[in-house]
């Protein structure tokens, strides 16, 4: 059975001892067993960023997609680490436009996890996820810093244009889901 406080222990061991490489060594090894790990956590009853350990230098979240959720493009300012155990997330990455076209973002490519995947972003990703499926996706969601104090952006949907990330908007977001 996934043990969350040995997870969490283990995130803060890796972290010192090898930084994202290793955070996302052994978050793959929990997403072997999907199974365990939504045994341990729970199944997912409503949307929501739930805190499962939050630092200056590492954030763990049990990220709770509520079904045919979308988020816009927004960046991390941090590595992060995806592991989903139950359901899945639709990304898609983002690239800036070159200086005439400041602030804007297009795509560049695209990635599925299901439950069992697991990925890794560089601290400079811009992406977009959503919930492909008509259920709740359940997913860790383990970031090198604090999540809810880094300086981000996010794009809006529609002009692609960059704004200041709203954290609050964000939690709302999902609160509704």
């Amino acid at each position: 059975m996934f043990d969350l406080q040995r997870f969490i222990e283990e995130c803060r061991a890796a972290l010192a001892e090898g930084g994202q490489r290793a955070v996302r060594e052994l978050t793959a090894r929990a997403m072997r067993e999907p199974g365990a790990v939504l045994s341990g956590l729970g199944e997912p009853k409503v949307g929501g960023l739930v805190p499962l350990h939050r630092s200056p230098e590492l954030t763990i979240l049990n990220v709770i997609w509520a079904p045919r959720m979308t988020v816009m493009p927004h960046n991390h300012g941090m590595w992060a680490v995806i592991g989903v155990y139950t359901g899945g997330e639709d990304n898609i990455f983002w690239r800036r436009l070159p200086e005439g076209r400041a602030g804007r973002v297009e795509a560049a490519g695209a990635k599925s996890l299901r439950a069992g995947d697991c990925t890794a972003l560089g601290q400079d990703i811009i992406h977009s996820v959503t919930n492909p499926l008509g259920r709740l996706t359940g997913a860790i969601h383990v970031y090198g810093g604090d999540f809810f104090a880094a300086e981000r952006s996010e794009w809006e949907p529609e002009t692609l244009e960059e704004r200041p990330y709203d954290v609050e908007k964000a939690k709302r977001m999902f609160a509704v889901g």
